[in-house]
């Protein structure tokens, strides 16, 4: 993106001010429907990409002087994608839809995955509303085969040349590097931030480490680098003293999200010590390589360095001893298992989920939720009846 992702400023107003204030900014902007973000982008001559969860290669986009956006819902009212869908949908699929029918996002083109049937049909319902192309990245569906490097590559070879087109200019292999560059530093600040989640939890509660993470989906990436590079030593310098928590994972926010106020709702009762939230955003578990073809680097990366999903079929990382080793590496005292309403991906993996904890003896917490969700009383009640019963059994 270079010179020109810097031109206009689209997360501002937040040097200067205390660091409770920034966290709030930080809220209010991935809480906006109306993606005030990518509107001042707009404004200033860039083009947008929109991408539906859960891992698309925003490296590429970036290459290209185009915004990547997370298109991953909104707390918003369906009305207008109601007409589009069947009823027994999760919340995402249709509010996704929903900012874009209502304007309150304006694309110049669309990329959705095969990660369940409703989001693979995504694609088209969106392409015959908007004049611009909206196409499926195929990922692969077998990450074991020996071909799936070449056929990778090749995917994203294709949507280069669709980039490509988009922004009227050819991605060349320095812009690729120069973006695996920024991007990388990126997921290393995330890692930064999660390292604080684990080893210091009273530091930063799960809602603000959820809202840290998705503005990257949001903003240009030199500029949440810039953002997060003075953020994380202020963090680190709280004043705040531990409490008697408990050490918990959230398995299950992968695609739909929670609502923040649902996570707040988990940090009165728990430290949130590690997550799959916004898990597209760090799917990466160390830099991606520079030296060589970056696209050929991408797609190995995504294949043989990256985390894991109920979306991604690797033989290689079973899903249940993936969850085991998280809960070991963040020293965690229980889970927390959920799954959006609806989810057919995330709804089959807490069976499995559970048999793996009833085996492993570790206390687990099943429950479901839907972005537009509301009221967390009686979740709150739940979660910390748990809780107790634990510590005074």
């Amino acid at each position: 993106m270079g010179e020109d992702s810097m031109r206009s400023r689209v997360f501002d107003g937040w040097q200067d001010k205390p660091l409770d204030q920034i966290m709030s900014l930080c809220r209010d902007a991935i809480e906006d429907p109306e993606y005030p973000a990518a509107r001042r982008w707009r404004e200033a001559g860039g083009k947008i990409v929109g991408h539906f969860q859960v891992y698309f290669p925003e490296e590429i986009a970036h290459a290209a002087g185009l915004l990547p956006i997370k298109i991953s819902g909104a707390q918003v009212e369906g009305m207008e994608a109601e007409s589009h869908f069947g009823s027994y949908l999760c919340s995402i699929i249709k509010t996704s839809l929903e900012v874009a029918l209502t304007r309150k996002i304006e694309l110049d083109m669309f990329v959705t995955h095969p990660i369940c049937d409703a989001a693979r049909n995504l694609a088209a319902i969106w392409g015959r509303n908007f004049p611009y192309k909206c196409q499926i990245l195929y990922l692969p569906q077998n990450p074991n085969s020996k071909h799936s490097l070449t056929y990778l590559t090749h995917e994203y070879e294709r949507l280069k040349l669709d980039l490509q087109e988009l922004a009227g200019r050819e991605i060349t292999e320095n812009d690729l590097r120069d973006s695996l560059a920024i991007y990388n530093k990126g997921r290393a600040l995330m890692r930064g931030l999660y390292d604080i989640k684990r080893e210091t939890p009273w530091l930063v509660s799960g809602e603000e480490a959820f809202c840290l993470t998705a503005l990257a989906g949001l903003i240009p990436r030199e500029e949440y680098n810039e953002f997060m590079q003075a953020i994380l030593p202020q963090i680190k310098q709280r004043q705040r003293q531990e409490q008697d928590k408990m050490r918990v994972v959230f398995e299950g926010g992968f695609c739909e999200h929670p609502p923040v106020d649902l996570l707040q709702t988990i940090d009165r009762s728990c430290y949130l010590v590690d997550d799959d939230l916004m898990i597209g955003l760090r799917w990466f578990l160390d830099d991606v390589a520079a030296a060589g073809d970056p696209i050929k680097n991408l797609a190995e990366a995504y294949l043989e360095n990256s985390s894991y999903s109920p979306v991604q079929h690797d033989l290689r990382k079973p899903k249940e001893d993936m969850l085991l080793q998280r809960i070991r590496d963040a020293r965690a005292e229980a889970a927390i298992i959920t799954a959006a309403k609806m989810c057919e991906p995330g709804l089959e993996e807490q069976v499995t989920y559970s048999k793996m904890l009833d085996e492993e003896g570790i206390p687990y917490f099943v429950s479901e939720f839907e972005e537009n969700q509301t009221t967390f009383d009686h979740l709150g009640i739940q979660l910390e009846t748990f809780v107790e019963n634990l510590i005074f059994s």
